[in-house]
């Protein structure tokens, strides 16, 4: 039995989801960062329970030929896998998926899974950091403590410069009011819109906030305190992108908006090549149900892209389903719900062939959710997932339900870390 603080030797067999790499020690599991499979590494124990162990690499025995040097501190949001060669990642994260299927799914995928690729540098429009004082940052991987944004190399440098001028100016004229910015940029990188959460009782005047949105060049800013529920706006904290960028087709007229607080699909090199495959996998004459649907990204991009049959979009979230109904306006075939996926899927009716696409959160589809989707009868259901585990629990249920996985493939919407975007298709 391995206990906390022990060093052992470890043969690193397989990657497993979050970042770990699989290993045995005297038949008891151990999940290992820092490591490659292949590798025989020199490991501490960080915590030990009756059948896991989870450990840390501290010497390399017997190195990967796909080790590489990690640029920054591997802890740090964004950089788990860094230590891994980039070519490598992407059959790590295939492995990944297949694994998820065939252990929590009882789903056996024979062939390797491919996954599309992204520059590494700069990718990122979406991000939230955390605010001590006047600096910014990540919080280290288990910790509070703030560690280097910048270093990972996944924001542009003018995200990072943004989040750092609007953290030093609260700090000067409110000290201690500003706990996070979320900073959302455009795909090119010419618009930025900023969210702040502010400490319990801080109040930040709109003066102030305006002072800020114009010294660090922004569209808008909003703010909220602590447990609080309303915002304060200033200009408009959103940006716009011409769905021609987003769906990769020049002849595409009209733009989408997403605010700073709105859930957005992140990388800006794979952002068309997923909207792309998703909108490829619906056939024009189907109507379309887009669950989880955010501002738009896929309902807007079919409805703009001339989709033959009505769309109805749902999104629970209340920023993100204001974007929502701005988007959906020019559309007369797309109708938009803002309405928990549960509800909006139990008081639907049968219907006899619709497509329905599905992006949920990491925790997958709600029970309620999937049966009702069952019930719903979907000739084919275009799953977007961001979590490999509870992607391969839904396909499961799919299955059972009466579907088959007809098609499979992955998106590396956030490279050197352990994330991957799977898109799969169901038929029945």
């Amino acid at each position: 039995m391995l206990h906390e603080g022990q060093q052992v030797e470890l043969a690193v067999e397989k990657a497993a989801s979050g970042g770990w790499m699989l290993a045995r020690h005297l038949g008891q599991v151990v999940l290992v960062r820092g490591a490659i499979p292949g590798e025989r590494v020199a490991a501490w124990i960080e915590r030990a329970e009756k059948r896991l162990a989870y450990a840390v690499t501290r010497d390399v025995i017997e190195p990967s030929p796909d080790r590489v040097p990690v640029p920054a501190d591997p802890m740090c949001g964004g950089l788990l896998l860094a230590h891994v060669a980039y070519p490598r990642q992407l059959a790590l994260k295939s492995d990944i998926v297949r694994d998820a299927f065939a252990r929590l799914g009882h789903i056996p995928i024979d062939q390797a899974i491919d996954v599309a690729g992204s520059r590494t540098d700069g990718y990122r429009m979406r991000v939230r950091l955390h605010v001590r004082g006047g600096r910014v940052g990540f919080y280290r991987e288990g910790t509070h403590h703030l560690c280097d944004a910048a270093a990972t190399g996944q924001l542009s440098t003018g995200t990072i410069s943004t989040a750092q001028r609007i953290a030093i100016e609260l700090d000067r004229v409110a000290a201690g009011a500003l706990t996070s910015i979320s900073i959302t940029e455009s795909v090119a990188g010419d618009q930025r819109a900023a969210h702040l959460e502010l400490a319990a009782g801080a109040q930040v005047p709109a003066s102030t906030l305006e002072t800020v949105m114009d010294s660090a060049g922004l569209t808008g800013i909003s703010a909220r305190e602590a447990d609080a529920f309303r915002n304060v706006l200033v200009g408009t904290p959103a940006v716009r992108d011409p769905l021609s960028t987003i769906i990769g087709n020049d002849d595409i007229e009209g733009s989408l908006q997403r605010h700073a607080e709105s859930f957005f699909q992140g990388n800006r090199y794979l952002l068309s090549t997923l909207v792309a495959a998703v909108l490829d996998a619906v056939p024009r004459d189907h109507a379309v149900l887009d669950l989880y649907a955010g501002v738009g990204l896929f309902s807007v991009s079919l409805a703009a892209a001339g989709h033959d049959a009505g769309i109805t979009a749902v999104e629970g979230d209340r920023a993100a389903g204001e974007d929502l109904i701005q988007n959906a306006k020019p559309y007369a075939r797309l109708h938009p719900v803002v309405a928990h996926v549960e509800d909006a899927v139990a008081g639907r009716q049968r219907s006899p062939s619709p497509t329905t696409i599905a992006d949920p959160p990491r925790t997958g589809l709600s029970k309620q959710a999937s049966d009702g989707l069952a019930r719903y009868g979907s000739s084919r259901i275009v799953y977007v997932s961001c979590d490999p585990p509870t992607l391969a629990r839904d396909a499961r249920r799919l299955l059972d339900a009466g579907y088959r996985l007809t098609s499979i493939r992955a998106f590396d919407l956030f490279p050197n870390t352990p994330h991957v975007e799977t898109l799969a298709i169901f038929d029945r």
